[in-house]
């Protein structure tokens, strides 16, 4: 395993654990620099594709949406460890749609309705991105129906 810091593969692993839910192994790395650093190993069932908006493809990158779905969570009292069993269940439902490509609208939606349930701030914050917003307004009449919702 390469380190981040010196970018070189003389590394060893210190402590080696599976993740809560299983999903993973969790490994705690030392490199000979003196860098400690963690490394995950998850089974991959199949490759998948994102379809883009604009009809492009990419490959399903779990970082990228764990990196969306901390920005939304960032400064919340959400532990590490729970927003990592979030992203792991939505990449599992994602994989068990067994589709090989899925809409970015497919992955959007899943994760504003189950951020709804864990995080009602982390909620608006996703959809302010996923949706758009450009003004004042644009908040404004999503937490309204939010509101809305509540009311029933």
């Amino acid at each position: 395993m390469i380190c981040p810091c010196d970018k070189k593969g003389e590394t060893s692993v210190v402590d080696s654990r599976p993740t809560e839910d299983g999903t993973a192994i969790r490994r705690r790395r030392l490199c000979s620099c003196g860098e400690r650093f963690t490394t995950f190993e998850r089974i991959q069932y199949r490759e998948l594709f994102v379809i883009k908006k604009n009809g492009r493809k990419s490959t399903l990158d779990r970082d990228k949406l764990s990196k969306s779905i901390y920005i939304a969570m960032k400064k919340r009292p959400i532990d590490t460890e729970t927003i990592e069993k979030f992203i792991s269940s939505i990449m599992r439902s994602l994989e068990e749609l067994g589709q090989s490509e899925i809409t970015t609208s497919t992955i959007g939606t899943m994760v504003m309705e189950r951020l709804k349930d864990l995080d009602p701030v982390a909620y608006v914050r996703f959809a302010s991105v996923y949706r758009n917003f450009r003004e004042e307004k644009d908040f404004v009449q999503f937490v309204d129906k939010i509101d809305v919702y509540k009311k029933r």
